[in-house]
């Protein structure tokens, strides 16, 4: 396969968000769009330069010209989306959070696995450059063991029950929507966890305003971390070692610079910047393992998925908040 054809089912911000970062990926080609209502998907195909519009899931899922799928949708949508794509032998790349429940993320994972073909979580952080400089100071040993990963992710929205961030209905909710990002980069260097402890506020509507998370990971490394809707923060995080360790440099998420402190030693920076809007370099991880016949990447693999989902989950029930996945009419 020399050109990977990508689609993009949904048209929301982060679908307008991640479009342009296409044309830096060599061998991906943004071949067509599809929204429910015909007019988003014309107006975002205009917008983008994107060859085809469809005005229903289903036309694109059942499109020749489409090999994978990045799957833009809300929270709740996102398996039955995906298992389409799959049922179809078509790769997918689903938004974080990868569903609204742990089932429904094993239901995804298994078809996936069954039908060999691939499938991925979008957490665009993790193929960042910066990060990937930060993995390699902590292979090095560079800042020692591993045993600790602090960080902070405050987004302040105003309330508004209708919006999709507020609605239940909706997956909305500061734990699926911000926690992600940092319970992920814990997951990534401390591994699976054995204790969870998640403290929430809540909006009128049952979601989360903010959360606090204390974590307690299988090689006994601790997590603490705290994220919410309702207030301002500098989005830091470290990951602490027992020779040093490292601040990713605000906002964490999408960082292009890292600190290394290490004990009696002068601070290093390391700096590299992301291609376009940081999108690019998840795309190019994609496209290259379809090429390359993959079915999982290495950096971002269903497993770390499975268990961070599996770590959100927990937190949403002690937060007394439940999601329910959304079935979906493909049109």
């Amino acid at each position: 396969m020399t050109t990977v054809r990508w689609g993009i089912v949904g048209t929301g911000a982060i679908a307008h968000g991640v479009a342009g970062d296409f044309q830096f990926v060599p061998g991906a080609e943004l071949t067509a769009v599809a929204s429910r209502t015909w007019a988003k998907a014309r107006d975002f195909a205009a917008e983008h330069q994107v060859p085809k519009a469809f005005g229903s899931y289903r036309e694109l899922l059942d499109s020749p010209d489409i090999d994978v799928v990045y799957i833009a949708t809300p929270h709740p949508q996102h398996r039955d989306v995906a298992l389409a794509a799959i049922e179809r032998g078509k790769a997918v790349l689903v938004e974080k959070a990868f569903t609204a429940t742990l089932a429904g993320a094993r239901q995804v994972v298994d078809a996936a696995r069954a039908k060999g073909v691939f499938a991925m979580e979008a957490m665009w952080t993790r193929f960042l450059p910066v990060i990937a400089a930060a993995r390699e100071v902590v292979a090095w040993g560079r800042i020692g063991d591993v045993v600790g990963v602090q960080g902070d992710l405050y987004a302040f929205r105003e309330y508004q029950p209708d919006h999709r961030l507020f609605s239940r209905e909706l997956g909305g909710g500061a734990i699926l929507d911000l926690g992600v990002y940092p319970i992920n980069v814990a997951q990534a260097f401390l591994g699976e966890v054995k204790e969870i402890d998640c403290r929430a506020r809540l909006y009128p509507s049952g979601v989360e305003r903010a959360a606090t998370v204390n974590l307690v990971h299988a090689g006994e490394g601790l997590s603490s971390l705290t994220f919410g809707f309702d207030g301002y923060g500098p989005g830091r995080l470290i990951v602490v070692g027992t020779k040093g360790w490292i601040e990713i440099e605000p906002r964490f998420h999408h960082p292009s610079m890292i600190t290394v402190h290490r004990n009696g030693v002068l601070p290093r920076i390391i700096e590299a910047m992301p291609t376009g809007r940081g999108y690019s370099h998840e795309f190019a991880e994609v496209t290259q393992r379809i090429r390359e016949g993959a079915t999982e990447s290495p950096t971002m693999p269903l497993s770390d998925t499975l268990e961070v989902m599996r770590v959100l989950e927990k937190c949403l029930r002690q937060s007394g908040v439940t999601h329910q996945e959304a079935a979906v009419d493909l049109g």
